[in-house]
């Protein structure tokens, strides 16, 4: 019997059928009537029922109007509301001019922006000091990207409310013009409200510097105690304070809130993902007895994806396993799913998610093929970037890098060229693809090619010319690396930067442009070292390497990827004795580093077996494989 009512009671749905028998009369006389009907389809969703209704009336009010822009905001038809608009035969009052300036708001493309403009230049002057219309335009224009005309209209405001300095920091906001936003907040001479408390949270959030700090925690501990159960404003005030480190007064606010509503605890987890305690927003989500939205799905998958450990595993895999059906199809639940199994290695569910969403957006595409590079299957990225094609999905300047990335690791120098090729100009000229570019050249071995890119970048960074000096390295060129590294800007250097100049002097036998660099580097980190001692032992110094490592360890915990790099070398001379060594001191030192162990004994008995003691080698191995237990 209820078949019929396909939005629920029986009270709220209006058949079709009753709405074409009504008398012509009572669609004429009783307006308030139909508003409320008009209301009610609405709010059931029923947009066509709503519009035959509205149609059907021969008198239509201004009130009418509003009514019917409101409702087709509400359902995400703005598109219609300036449909409605063009048919309308009456002039605009100023209510229909709020409603309509916040469908241009919402819709925010040609046909709305060229219409809000016309709207805010045509509208009469008793309707420019009103200030729920004003409030609308600035909304607009701010979404627009014209914060000049948005500015205009609020200083011609003659009596400015809360909410109008409001809309003007959301604008600033929204167009991350963070500082402007506090300019303005500081200018605000009457009583805030929860919505200003909340965007200058979130402008301290963005901005995140020394003022915002100060800013921001001054305006938490004055903010009146009626606000501190407010959630939304809650929120915002735990987002920046996890923004600015200060987990524990976030922790805090958390804790003094009555009721928690789940966009508090995703803020929370948010946080603790931001501040790298991947373990604590594991904890925290456990604690979680309200149902989930799709925020703290994608959360918590992120923080499973960073984590990656046995409890992480266990913990997003039987999430993902119980996660309503309604979110499977939410393409950035399932990027973060996604994401979350590549770094899991369980490229199989990864693929098989990937295969179920009906529509895939760019981000899917990117997300699956990071985790094909990322898995040594990059291989693949090339299948999905002709899928992409094929369904005319168009890569942004993010997925052009992955493919990018894997062009560097196929090797392939047709390949490269053939994806290059199709990358658009105004993507070729990012600085993020210039320096992936430079990369990938030089990884395929056409110096040449990344030196043409090299040269067009305008502002380089530190990026750039790590990835050429490095390009030079790979291709055994360590005078260039080392010139480019000298013409690098001092404030541009980095600990990469000497770590790449350092291996390409040291595969290029460069000794003593090697130990002028290295002994001009003032903080000499576990790696700095490492690749001296490499450059060393490449070149048979091992008393000099070995020197090294002894003052290193008079201030550090041993290194064994030092001890590595120099067992490398001590193989390469084919020195038996020192390997032994060097072997042993590995053992002492490092017992539990079973699989560096492991190496070590490959490389040792290789040694042997290049001295023609193959049969010592062979009872080497077996006797210290099966010593360290590993196979």
């Amino acid at each position: 019997a209820s078949s019929w009512h396909p939005y629920g009671t029986r009270d709220r749905w209006i058949p079709p059928f009753l709405l074409d028998k009504m008398p012509s009369n009572f669609l004429s006389k009783i307006f308030k009537i139909q508003a409320i009907i008009n209301k009610t389809l609405m709010e059931c969703k029923d947009i066509d029922n709503a519009m035959h209704l509205f149609s059907s009336i021969t008198n239509k009010s201004n009130y009418m109007y509003t009514v019917m822009f409101k409702g087709l905001i509400t359902n995400n038809e703005a598109e219609k509301v300036l449909d409605l608009f063009n048919e309308m035969k009456i002039e605009p009052d100023q209510f229909n001019l709020s409603t309509l300036f916040n469908a241009c708001a919402v819709l925010n493309n040609n046909r709305a922006m060229k219409t809000g403009k016309k709207l805010l230049d045509e509208m009469p002057e008793n309707y420019r000091n009103n200030n729920i219309t004003s409030t609308s335009a600035i909304d607009m224009l701010m979404k627009f990207g014209d914060v000049e005309s948005a500015e205009t209209i609020f200083r011609s405001i003659k009596t400015k409310d809360i909410i109008t300095y409001g809309a003007m920091m959301k604008g600033y906001v929204g167009n991350e013009m963070f500082e402007k936003a506090l300019d303005l907040f500081e200018q605000i001479d009457i009583e805030l409200n929860d919505v200003t408390y909340t965007i200058a949270f979130n402008a301290c959030a963005k901005l995140c510097n020394d003022r915002a700090m100060k800013i921001g925690k001054k305006l938490l501990t004055e903010m009146p105690e009626n606000y501190r159960n407010h959630n939304i404003t809650s929120n915002s005030a735990i987002d920046m304070l996890m923004k600015f480190g200060d987990v524990e007064s976030a922790e805090r606010i958390f804790r003094s809130m009555k009721t928690k509503t789940v966009i508090t605890y995703g803020a929370m987890m948010k946080g603790y993902v931001g501040n790298e305690m991947f373990e604590r927003a594991l904890d925290f989500f456990e604690q979680i007895d309200i149902e989930l939205n799709d925020v703290t799905y994608t959360i918590a998958f992120n923080a499973c994806a960073k984590l990656c450990n046995d409890r992480a595993m266990k913990t997003g895999k039987k999430l993902l396993a119980k996660m309503p059906e309604n979110y499977r199809n939410d393409n950035i639940i399932s990027t973060s799913a996604i994401d979350m199994l590549m770094k899991f290695g369980d490229v199989e569910s990864a693929e098989r998610i990937f295969r179920s969403i009906k529509a895939k957006d760019v981000n899917i595409y990117g997300t699956l093929m990071n985790g094909y590079n990322l898995s040594g299957e990059s291989w693949k990225c090339f299948k999905i970037f002709e899928e992409m094609k094929e369904k005319d999905i168009i890569p942004g300047e993010i997925a052009w890098n992955i493919i990018i990335g894997a062009c560097s690791k196929s090797g392939m120098l047709h390949h490269c060229q053939y994806i290059v090729n199709q990358i658009p100009l105004n993507i070729q000229n990012k600085i993020r693809i210039q320096n992936a570019l430079i990369d990938m050249w030089g990884k395929c071995g056409s110096i040449e090619k990344a030196k043409n890119v090299f040269n067009l970048v305008v502002d380089r960074d530190t990026i750039t010319y790590n990835a050429m000096i490095n390009a030079f390295g790979l291709n055994g060129m360590g005078s260039q690396a080392a010139e480019l590294y000298r013409e690098m800007p001092n404030h541009l250097r980095d600990h990469v930067s000497q770590i790449c100049v350092l291996n390409a002097c040291s595969h290029a036998g460069l000794l003593h442009e090697a130990q002028t660099i290295f002994n001009e580097i003032s903080v000499k980190t576990e790696s700095i070292i490492t690749t001296m001692v490499d450059c060393l032992s490449r070149l048979f110094m091992f008393d000099e390497a070995q020197k090294l490592i002894e003052d290193y360890e008079k201030t550090n915990t041993p290194s064994i990827i030092m001890y590595m790099s120099l067992l490398s070398g001590a193989r390469n001379n084919r020195n038996s004795n020192l390997s032994e060594k060097i072997y042993k001191r590995m053992k002492t030192l490092f017992p539990n580093a079973k699989e560096s162990l492991a190496t070590g004994v490959v490389l040792l008995s290789n040694i042997y077996s290049s001295l023609g003691k193959h049969e010592e080698a062979k009872t080497f191995r077996s006797n210290q494989i099966e010593e360290l237990g590993v196979k």
